[in-house]
């Protein structure tokens, strides 16, 4: 288990991470989300003791980390995946660490095959790509056979078939029972692989939630229309306290504030000839989206040109 009790973090005037406090348990994998510059990194490097705390504890299994006398066989932790000496090939960097703790090696192999990296287990970990240095972090991660898993982004550089076996993965090593922390920014990733949130901005905790919960708590939704006379039917919705948006093309509107039963009688009334009518739902994006509208270190003004947010903002 992971518990963060008022974490706060100074660097100088910045606050990196302010009066955090959240329980990541056992049996569930829990998503940590935030903007760029929400916290999310230092929060993680709080709870493995690379940084010490300006006040409040992170605690792993009920101790600091540095309490632990085999922290390998505690948590297992991917910060970094570059975090390797190129020279090295990926068995004897895991050997290595297994060494330091006492971990057989047969357990190196074990790990080596279960991410997919036994055929290239001696080749220098310089030459591999983005995707398979996620999955040496990832065994190394794992090493330790630890009942703590804190990934910060394990998808980044993964093809289509190594985001769906991350996702596996992460569910299945929360139904052993253990509890796993991960960050991410595919929030499409997040609504098929997290059962919980921790949602921060700048630094503060802003939701600690269900995905369910999170998205249905969300305004939202909107109605997808298209019609050859899309901008006749937009002036009739507007008139009726609708907000029609046009799409990217000539015949499709966005609509809020009207439900599809009420377009589709609007149209009818008038004559207008519809060729589609739906729902959108609230999707976690939208949701996330609509949170941490306020928390961005960097948005967007509608124009596509870059806002930067307040100063102080945390990184």
């Amino acid at each position: 288990m992971i518990e963060a009790r008022g974490l706060t973090k100074r660097y100088g005037a910045k606050t990196a991470v302010d009066d955090l406090s959240f329980t990541v348990r056992p049996g569930s994998v829990t998503g940590f989300l935030g903007p760029n510059g929400a916290g999310k990194s230092t929060t993680m490097r709080l709870l493995l003791g690379l940084d010490r705390p300006t006040s409040g504890q992170a605690l792993v299994g009920g101790k600091r980390y540095r309490e632990h006398r085999a922290p390998l066989r505690e948590v297992g932790a991917l910060l970094e995946a570059r975090a390797v000496h190129p020279g090295r090939s990926a068995r004897a960097h895991l050997v290595s660490l297994a060494r330091t703790e006492g971990i057989p090696v047969r357990r190196v192999d074990e790990v080596l095959d279960l991410v997919g990296l036994t055929a290239v287990a001696r080749k220098r970990v310089g030459g591999f790509s983005l995707g398979m240095g996620q999955r040496l972090g990832i065994a190394t991660a794992l090493l330790g056979d630890p009942a703590t898993i804190m990934l910060d982004e394990p998808v980044n550089g993964l093809d289509p078939d190594g985001v769906l076996w991350i996702r596996t993965l992460l569910r299945r090593l929360a139904a052993e029972g253990r509890a796993v922390l991960v960050s991410s920014h595919l929030m499409s990733e997040m609504a098929l692989t997290a059962d919980h949130l921790v949602v921060v901005g700048r630094g503060r905790l802003l939701a600690d939630t269900t995905v369910a919960e999170l998205v249905a708590r969300t305004e939202g939704g909107s109605v997808v229309v298209r019609s050859p006379q899309a901008e006749q039917l937009a002036a009739l919705l507007a008139d009726a306290g609708a907000d029609a948006r046009p799409g990217d093309q000539p015949d499709l509107l966005h609509v809020s504030g009207a439900d599809a039963p009420r377009i589709g009688e609007t149209a009818a009334r008038h004559g207008l000839v519809l060729h589609e009518l739906h729902a959108r739902e609230t999707s976690l994006e939208d949701a996330y989206m609509a949170l941490t509208r306020d928390s961005r270190e960097y948005r967007t003004d509608g124009t596509g040109e870059p806002e930067t947010a307040p100063a102080g903002a945390a990184r």
